[in-house]
């Protein structure tokens, strides 16, 4: 609580009644400390800065390490010591976000063990590391001059509020967070990709910019939608064929070899494929074999690890970020754009300060030429006072001062006091002209720079890629369209086979002492149909029930659904007519009854077949033979079920007889001529 409800509580309750404040809520109170711990942790933890790319942690261990700065490597133990100087957390936290940035290999030079993100391997201890600032960092992300400072949590030094980065960081390290409420995934993109970006974008051209991933692999971006929610990618290892065994040499972003291998092992456990065994090789680079059993077809092998394990993957960004200290959600392109412009921002404000300062280098280097030139110095030999020296020289430089850029202070005067007799002595003129000469080239490329401020930031971007850029190719293949949607029922391994206990109304893959049906996989559905006219469709099991007198159990197939025709004699109800019907089931929802029939009690199933076209159905024909005693004189007759059309699994069906049925085979075909 604030000082003032502090105040207000200790109030003498019997003299100032009148005086007490309305005391706030238990959920109020809470509802208040939700929404600032909310708060703090989007905008000082977990989501980046727009404009340098970076998280409050990040942003503090580079201002440490810039700190640091002398070229050498400094041992990670010591940059976390320095960090925590402006980050009020544990050092656990900063040397993990250390170790992550290492890892992108950007702004980090690092030395020692840090891990391996291809296996997942942990790096060193921060005792055993060292780190230091790339080139790249110094180049594009600190500008003291042109930073905006504020205060550290104890008050005792100063931090940037952010850096003054001339990149998209954010785009090519990609970043991850999760806060109160909001979630944060960037995906990394080319380093290269990024600066021909940013030229598109100053020169008012089109561009695309797709994701890049350090573990290389293959990409579907087709639904990325610019890195915004809702959009995704899919990313496939990279998966050579070898005689009898599979090579997979770069795996999925996200993934490490670890994974893929367990994802593996645990498909083949589960069925879903077949290997032999399975080995890693990794080291710089990924390198799984896959060995395969005798006989299996590696290209369906393949198409099942793709299907069935962790060799494709689906992404889904959500560029999260904070930009004028509220959360946005902003695409790839809308923070590449900002990033360029505010790089050409940036470089507009040292190029201005640059020219202010060989201004006043220029100012000063030829009021001291004057000054020795014209022997001003001796002026003031016989001065008494300091007032007197200054006037002496102010009066000794007025007749020279026409061409100078402003006016003259009296910190000019109190400056050329300072100057040494050595340096008096050995003062050349000729050299002294070069320097003006020079400065003055300086200040008209730097005028010129300004006037063009758009061409100059496009030929830092060409040179930053220049300097930078090599060995930074893109890794990831984009391969738009191409993936397709892989059926895992064609390239799934069939390992079981389907049983069924008719009379007790079982089936599944684990009663092995019933009747034998065909073989299957562990993800097939089975259809059941009982003497009831019920219907229902479940996933494969050891065992499961489905009621009982089962008249029909297979695989359910929903490719071949539409082909099918099937066809049901049944008795409506215990006593009533009898209807056939020919039918297709359409779409059913697994573990759901549907009812074949009326649905009444007693109804009974004559007679089923399934035809897998129509044309064998309409040629099928069954013999009905009636019940004797009923007064009839021919207790049979034919039924072809090419009369009737073919409806939904819904419909009634046509009555054939109202008379009782007895049974019903199949009729005889009648011999050809």
């Amino acid at each position: 609580m604030s000082d003032d409800t502090t105040s207000d509580n200790e109030l003498d309750f019997e003299d100032h009644d009148d005086e007490l404040p309305a005391l706030s809520s238990v959920d109020g109170m809470y509802s208040q400390y939700f929404l600032e711990y909310a708060s703090y942790v989007i905008l000082e933890r977990a989501v980046p800065h727009v404009n340098d790319g970076l998280k409050p942690v990040q942003r503090r261990i580079l201002h440490a390490m810039y700190e640091m700065e002398d070229g050498r490597y400094n041992k990670v133990a010591n940059i976390v010591g320095d960090t925590m100087k402006y980050h009020p957390h544990g050092d656990a936290s900063i040397g993990d976000a250390i170790v992550q940035l290492g890892q992108k290999d950007l702004l980090i030079d690092t030395q020692g063990n840090w891990g391996n993100t291809l296996t997942g391997d942990p790096s060193a201890a921060p005792r055993y590391i060292e780190a230091r600032l790339t080139k790249f960092a110094l180049a594009i992300v600190f500008s003291p001059k042109i930073t905006d400072w504020t205060v550290s949590y104890d008050g005792r030094r100063r931090e940037p509020v952010t850096e003054p980065v001339k990149f998209p960081l954010l785009l090519a390290q990609g970043v991850e967070g999760i806060a109160v409420g909001l979630a944060c995934k960037i995906l990394p993109h080319n380093f290269n990709e990024i600066i021909d970006g940013c030229i598109a974008v100053l020169r008012k051209e089109p561009f695309v910019l797709l994701p890049d991933f350090p573990t290389g692999g293959i990409m579907d971006a087709t639904d990325y939608r610019d890195g915004l929610r809702g959009g995704k990618i899919r990313v496939r290892a990279n998966i050579e064929i070898e005689k009898k065994l599979l090579r997979i040499t770069e795996i999925p972003f996200s993934t490490t070899t670890g994974s893929v291998m367990d994802s593996i092992v645990s498909a083949n456990e589960k069925g879903k494929i077949k290997i032999s065994r399975i080995e890693d090789n990794t080291s710089a680079h990924a390198d799984i074999l896959v060995h395969l059993p005798a006989g299996a077809d590696a290209e369906t092998m393949r198409e099942a690890l793709y299907a069935f394990t962790d060799c494709e993957v689906s992404i889904s960004p959500n560029a999260g970020v904070i930009k004028d200290g509220k959360p946005r959600f902003l695409g790839a392109t809308e923070i590449l754009r900002s990033s360029a412009e505010q790089a050409r921002d940036l470089l507009g404000r040292e190029l201005e300060i640059r020219l202010h300062e060989l201004q006043e280098k220029w100012h000063f280097s030829s009021l001291e030429k004057i000054f020795i030139e014209h022997r001003i110095y001796r002026d003031i030999e016989e001065c008494e006072t300091w007032e007197a020296v200054l006037t002496a020289i102010d009066e000794g430089l007025k007749p020279y001062i026409k061409g100078l850029l402003r006016e003259v202070t009296e910190e000019d005067l109190v400056r050329l006091t300072e100057i040494k007799i050595k340096r008096i002595s050995k003062f050349d003129s000729f050299k002294a002209d070069e320097i003006l000469k020079g400065l003055e080239d300086e200040i008209a490329e730097t005028e010129k720079n300004i006037r063009n401020l758009t061409r100059f930031t496009v030929r830092w971007f060409e040179k930053l890629k220049k300097d930078f850029g090599k060995g930074r190719e893109r890794k990831t293949i984009i391969e738009p369209n191409s993936f397709g949607k892989i059926d895992r029922t064609q390239v799934v391994v069939a390992t079981e086979t389907l049983y069924v206990d008719r009379k007790n109304g079982f089936a599944g893959y684990g009663i092995k002492k019933e009747e034998s049906l065909e073989k299957c996989s562990t993800i097939d559905d089975v259809i059941c149909i009982t003497k009831e006219g019920v219907m229902q469709v479940q996933k494969v099991a050891d065992k499961s029930f489905f009621g009982k007198g089962i008249v029909h159990c297979a695989v359910f197939r929903k490719e071949e659904a539409d082909s099918k025709v099937y066809e049901i004699i049944y008795r409506d109800g215990r006593d009533g007519a009898t209807f056939a019907k020919r039918f297709k089931i359409g779409g059913v929802t697994r573990d759901k009854e549907y009812n074949l029939t009326q649905g009444k009690p007693g109804t009974r199933i004559f007679h089923f077949a399934v035809h897998d076209n129509e044309k064998l159905s309409d040629d099928n024909m069954v013999r009905i033979h009636m019940k004797s005693g009923l007064g009839l004189r021919n207790l049979q007759r034919d039924f072809l079920f090419g009369e009737l059309a073919i409806k939904g699994r819904g419909s009634r069906g046509n009555i054939i007889t109202k008379h009782a049925v007895d049974r019903i085979v199949r009729a005889p075909k009648e011999p050809s001529e």
